[in-house]
């Protein structure tokens, strides 16, 4: 298995900001734990995070937030991307709709995805459905997810979990697995060449 970890909508609207809740802060130290183990065994990370603008459909259901330009619509300070790691702008749900997160996860040859974030029965579960309907297999840290209610949660890892064969898991058991087991290098990402 070759995993990449995306990491989704972890911006501060929905951790400190306007819509920020106690469940995504909480997540916070283990989602920076995932991420220093992905580090440390050159497991990609890649960010998925809105970036809406004011024709967004998603607006209309959830009201104004991640918008394009605003300090809400960064990632929160604590969970700060590294240089090379992608922060590819979403605007709906699903991280692969409308985004080229699905080519940059071939450029980096992963064939499964760790999902960590927000929301679980939201953003998450409807990236995950991208990711099974492409053939990818999922991993979903319990730990490293949260929605806005404990319900709202549990219900999200037991849909993908049925529906997509997630493999509902800790960020702790991710990274022991990543340390035990041989890893092969990875070609480094060409530049994607620029129409003009």
């Amino acid at each position: 298995m070759r995993p990449a970890v995306l990491v989704l909508d972890m911006i501060v609207d929905f951790t400190t900001g306007r819509y920020g809740t106690a469940a995504a802060r909480g997540i916070r130290p283990a989602v920076a734990r995932l991420l220093a183990g992905a580090r440390r065994m050159k497991v990609p990370v890649l960010y998925c995070q809105e970036a809406h603008t004011p024709e967004d459909p998603e607006l209309r259901v959830w009201g104004r937030h991640g918008m394009v330009g605003t300090p809400g619509a960064k990632t929160d300070p604590a969970l700060r991307p590294k240089a090379g790691e992608p922060v590819i702008p979403k605007h709906t749900f699903g991280g692969f709709y409308g985004t080229d997160l699905e080519d940059l996860l071939r450029e980096r040859q992963a064939d499964a995805v760790v999902l960590t974030g927000v929301c679980t029965d939201i953003c998450i579960q409807h990236t995950a459905a991208d990711a099974f309907f492409r053939g990818y297999r999922i991993l979903v840290p319990r730990d490293g997810t949260a929605a806005l209610t404990p319900e709202d949660h549990e219900r999200g890892l037991r849909y993908m979990a049925r529906t997509y064969g997630a493999k509902i898991t800790t960020t702790d058991d991710l990274i022991r697995r990543w340390s035990s087991s041989p890893r092969k290098a990875r070609p480094r990402p060409r530049p994607r060449a620029r129409m003009t």
